[in-house]
């Protein structure tokens, strides 16, 4: 593969870096990563992916841009209101970089159709809202060996985990077993705009960091932060002698 002079003009002050340079930039040319979730995870994540020249990004979401998404949902305007958000996604990317490879999936992810939208990639991102779909994302990518990074925030929190499950680690049933009886949603309890922002570029960071070989440092375990305090804090996580997936 050949870099253009347009691409190299483009893409210069991260080719120029130590960990990266042209082989590096390649190597993000070729990614094939999934998004799963157009949200306020999702939408800091996809713009920084497209930035950063990752020729193969596939989005999966089922729902239609509301009023109530604009606070935090940074690639969506009002004129957006009523549309598919994979949709305008979709349009968003090739307005970032014509290049990129673009797929959509206009659904959810269920058991029935886990295995024929993720196959064809390397890296999945889960920004999902809900705990039964993080599982089932969780439970594939294990037995697939494929690398997980997931994010999740609330009110002022926030979590990142980076699962490389072609090495033995934990799993995030390890850490969440089964779905709990009271799961809140930021419709319920509230988030805070720019801890999306922060979440979503923290999982970016993860997703190129994994394309090029740079070795994660939160790898099994968990990073937790506030976006008031600014206090981040990694904490390991253990495999669960109980856990179904025998991580």
């Amino acid at each position: 593969m050949k870099i253009s002079s347009s691409d190299f003009k483009r893409f210069s002050k991260q080719i120029i870096l130590k960990n990266i340079g042209v082989n590096g930039q390649k190597k993000i040319f070729s990614a094939k990563v999934l998004v799963i979730g157009a949200g306020g995870l999702g939408c800091p994540l996809i713009t920084y992916l497209a930035s950063s020249g990752v020729g193969n990004i596939g989005v999966v979401d089922h729902d239609k841009v509301d009023l109530s998404n604009l606070s935090r949902q940074t690639l969506y305007t009002t004129n957006d209101i009523g549309k598919l958000k994979v949709v305008i996604t979709k349009d968003k990317i090739k307005k970032i970089n014509k290049k990129i490879n673009v797929t959509i999936y206009k659904t959810r992810i269920e058991k029935h159709n886990i295995k024929k939208i993720l196959k064809n990639y390397d890296i999945i991102c889960d920004g999902t809202d809900n705990f039964k779909t993080r599982l089932l994302i969780n439970d594939y990518c294990l037995r697939q060996k494929k690398i997980l990074i997931s994010a999740a925030i609330e009110k002022f929190d926030g979590q990142i985990f980076s699962f490389n499950f072609k090495k033995k680690n934990p799993c995030f049933r390890c850490f969440m077993p089964d779905v709990p009886e009271i799961s809140n949603k930021c419709d319920a309890e509230g988030v805070m705009p720019t801890l999306a922002g922060l979440a979503g570029v923290l999982q970016a960071n993860e997703v190129i960091k994994n394309i090029l070989g740079i070795k994660s440092d939160i790898t099994g375990k968990v990073l937790i932060f506030n976006s008031l305090s600014l206090n981040f804090r990694k904490v390991k996580l253990t495999k669960n002698s109980k856990c179904i997936n025998r991580c």
